[in-house]
């Protein structure tokens, strides 16, 4: 049975805080700006890595975040393109790094052997209606990827309320929480929020917490200085991004102020455990 040991491997902390490195529009994307290119996103994630390391987070998670609307069969250039991109700024990351391709737990998985990533966070389980189409995934094929191209070592985080997306049956979320447990031995599992950013409902949160057993649980949107104690109260750790941006806004760049006033609310939730 998974249990929380990988984490405290990983982190040396508890209630680890994985900051999000969003990556803006690649080569491929409709938003892809083709004058300034890569070069423009390597100077900005290098930028927006030293603010996020330097305000004291956990763990750095990099994906695709700009690259809307997104596939769930992404093309070849983008996992090429981040792994150049990660290859930057590798000399540079002194804290555990993830990856994300959205939505595609392949692409993420050949990104993250290839890259040394330690873990993914993915869309594994479930059929989804989304405004990217039909979510249709199959966690037995990704699984026995993941073993045939020797990434046993690599982490899987499935999401399991994924943004923008409804479960196509009529199930409760705690079953899912027990089933996806039991039937596909995630790693850990993430509950979100709407959107990226949007608050993750503390009462889901808590359903999903007492169904996973010894599998640990992330809140992975909506995070913010204010209910950090809340949150990871019932959470084994978080995933932020929008709350570590210039004045809590999506599109903006990662600031050193919000993300040191952010983790320092952490470390003093963590003080009183």
């Amino acid at each position: 049975m998974t249990s929380t040991t990988w984490l405290d491997d990983v982190f040396s902390t508890k209630k680890p805080v994985i900051a999000m490195l969003h990556l803006s529009a690649l080569p491929g994307d409709p938003g892809y700006d083709t004058k300034a290119g890569i070069g423009a996103i390597i100077d900005r994630a290098k930028a927006e890595l030293d603010a996020l390391q330097t305000g004291g987070v956990d763990g750095v998670m990099v994906s695709n975040e700009f690259s809307l609307p997104y596939l769930t069969k992404t093309e070849p250039i983008t996992a090429i393109t981040m792994a150049r991109i990660i290859a930057e700024l590798l000399p540079q990351l002194s804290v555990p790094h993830g990856v994300n391709v959205l939505w595609d737990g392949r692409a993420s998985i050949d990104l993250a052997v290839a890259t040394g990533a330690q873990w993914v966070r993915e869309i594994f389980t479930g059929v989804y209606a989304s405004d990217f189409g039909m979510w249709d995934t199959n966690v037995g094929e990704v699984a026995r990827y993941r073993h045939r191209i020797g990434g046993q070592d690599v982490k899987l985080l499935f999401n399991i309320v994924p943004e923008s997306a409804t479960y196509m049956a009529e199930r409760s979320l705690k079953s899912i929480a027990e089933t996806t447990v039991f039937a596909t031995k995630p790693d850990a599992l993430c509950v979100s929020g709407l959107t990226a950013g949007a608050p993750t409902d503390t009462q889901s949160l808590r359903i999903v917490k007492d169904a996973a057993g010894a599998v640990p649980v992330f809140v992975n949107t909506g995070v913010r200085a204010a209910n950090a104690s809340e949150q990871l109260a019932i959470a084994d750790g978080a995933v932020v991004g929008t709350a570590f941006k210039e004045g809590g806004v999506f599109e903006n760049r990662a600031d050193l102020a919000r993300v040191q006033e952010l983790m320092g609310a952490v470390r003093d939730f963590r003080a009183t455990l």
